[in-house]
């Protein structure tokens, strides 16, 4: 068989289903040999919205996701894909095209050593140089792919090399199981724990692994520890759990935090150093449990004086087994947080004013979704009404980007979400973050794809013009014009839709997802208050809880 044939023949002992891509000149051998497989090939409008996709595909299944590209620019485009599933931990592995390496006569032409531009964004960059290596190749990448702390690896298969007769045996996947934590580590934490007043438990990001979900929720139940998350620990633990105090990080000075500096014990498990620390440590202050999969990585506002390191499933299920709740822990002022988390966040959750303010979209999406149901945001500042907003009731329902925080992912990861599980999947996007990938709206509709688009239409950066008023500087530089939304969705063949009073956003979502297909929802959004909310409400509300709570 050809090398092309074998690499095929690898990816499809990985058990990959879907290649997403943009082939070129130099990948045609291996776009034939995918032709003949059983891999299905997404054929995206361009490279960075198939590693999206990809990245996504390996964050929701676990399971590396698979790109392909040409050499030079198709390869470049894939730069921004590669830092997003490199940072925020999503197994992915990209194969793109090159010049014939043994003998050429193209000189530079889009010749760029893509191998080494890869080498600092991934766990594993290689050339296949020869069929003979492929089977070993694909084996380590998809390992390395996979194994914690997951990200992207490269491969690069030169055109002539694709060509030529390969003999070597394809390598089966190996199954692996994680290292468990030591007894003592173990022990000492739930001495710690038992020991503590007010313990507290964090969800991470790193905790967002599909075994995981099920032994922290079972470890909240029999401990009646609360909890909190970070923007990417969303949904680990059902949120609707009344021991659920919301989501940090979004501001520090936020009610959570409240709560946060009234713990004397913090369970930390899945920190992730990627995303923005959800709490500050001071000497003399919280005594800190680390639960990961690897050891801490100490700085000067984390630094744990306890880590229990090993399979995060195992390590909790093994604290949770010894802990018997006590008597002399107090979560009252815990549960008084949570109250006033739940009364702030329902105060505009049916404000009928036009355009919608935030709070009133996130209530009328998780309103109408089901718990199943799947809410990929793109980037901008609606991300901080959804994440402290938003209760997700399942792992990765709920998949926002705190790590690369890049815009024009949450078409395609939406996208992804609508391949792999069948369930709703809806995206919520910035019209500026939108119109960076919005090319891939023909996607979803040559696909066959059931898909609701709602874009926030602001005809600005919001985010930024909200940073730029927080810094006192004039409004400037950052206002655009935008397309007529639905009649661009309609050209796409797609179904447009316009929102012209708050009421409408709720059923009218509810139908575009009963009707299925591709829909686009034009939202026009009122960021103005997020000032006067953001930046002087609410430290001014959490101040006072504080004050009335004591120490």
């Amino acid at each position: 068989m050809k090398t092309s044939d074998l690499v095929v023949r690898a990816l499809e002992a990985e058990g990959v289903e879907r290649v997403f891509g943009v082939p070129g000149e130099e990948t045609l051998d291996l776009l034939e040999s995918l032709r003949r497989s059983s891999i299905e090939f997404v054929l995206t409008r361009h490279e960075q919205a198939a590693g999206f996709m990809a990245a996504t595909w390996g964050r929701l299944s676990g399971c590396p996701g698979v790109c392909l590209a040409t050499l030079g620019p198709g390869a470049t485009n894939l730069v921004t894909a590669a830092a997003y599933a490199q940072l925020g931990a999503m197994p992915m592995v990209m194969i793109t095209g090159q010049k014939p390496v043994k003998s050429s006569k193209q000189g530079y032409f889009q010749i760029v050593d893509v191998v080494d531009m890869m080498q600092p964004l991934t766990k594993y960059a290689v050339r296949l140089g020869s069929g003979e290596v492929v089977p070993a190749r694909v084996r380590e990448a998809f390992r390395l792919a996979q194994e914690e702390r997951p990200g992207a690896v490269h491969l690069e298969l030169p055109e002539d090399i694709a060509r030529d007769d390969a003999h070597a045996p394809v390598l089966e996947a190996a199954y692996t199981r994680r290292p468990t934590a030591d007894d003592k580590a173990v022990e000492a934490a739930i001495e710690a724990i038992e020991d503590a007043r007010r313990p507290l438990l964090l969800v991470g990001a790193g905790a967002n692994r599909k075994r995981t979900s099920r032994t922290l929720g079972g470890f909240v139940e029999h401990t009646g520890i609360p909890f909190f998350t970070t923007q990417m620990g969303k949904g680990v633990v059902d949120e609707r759990n009344p021991l659920c105090l919301g989501t940090a990080a979004t501001s520090s000075r936020d009610f959570v935090h409240v709560a946060i500096e009234r713990a004397d014990v913090i369970v930390n498990v899945g920190h992730d150093v990627v995303e923005k620390p959800p709490f500050v440590m001071e000497h003399g202050g919280q005594r800190v449990i680390h639960v990961n999969f690897s050891s801490a990585t100490v700085d000067p506002v984390y630094f744990p004086q306890l880590e229990v390191v090993g399979d995060i499933a195992n390590s909790l299920w093994r604290i949770g087994a010894g802990i018997a709740r006590q008597a002399h822990w107090e979560f009252a002022p815990f549960l008084e947080v949570k109250r006033a988390i739940d009364e702030h966040a329902a105060q505009r959750s049916s404000d009928a004013s036009f355009p919608l303010v935030p709070e009133r979209i996130v209530a009328d999406l998780r309103r109408v979704l089901p718990s199943n149901g799947v809410l990929a945001l793109d980037n901008g500042i609606y991300k901080i009404w959804f994440s402290r907003n938003y209760p997700a009731h399942l792992p990765n329902t709920l998949l926002l980007d705190n790590a690369l925080a890049s815009m024009g992912a949450g078409l395609p990861s939406a996208m992804a979400a609508s391949f792999l599980s069948g369930a709703p999947a809806v995206a919520v996007c910035g019209d500026g973050g939108f119109m960076m990938n919005s090319q891939e709206m023909e996607t979803a509709v040559r696909y066959g794809l059931d898909l609701v688009v709602v874009v926030l239409r602001d005809d600005a950066y919001g985010m930024i013009r909200w940073k730029q008023a927080v810094m006192g500087l004039p409004d400037w530089g950052l206002r655009y014009g935008n397309p007529d939304f639905p009649a661009y969705a309609e050209a796409y063949g797609a179904s447009g839709h316009r929102v012209h009073a708050a009421g409408e956003l709720a059923p009218l979502v509810e139908r575009c997802l009963a009707a299925g297909g591709v829909h686009l929802i034009e939202v026009p959004v009122d960021y103005s208050a997020n000032e006067r909310i953001l930046d002087r409400e609410l430290p001014e509300l959490s101040a006072s809880l504080a004050a009335r709570l004591g120490t």
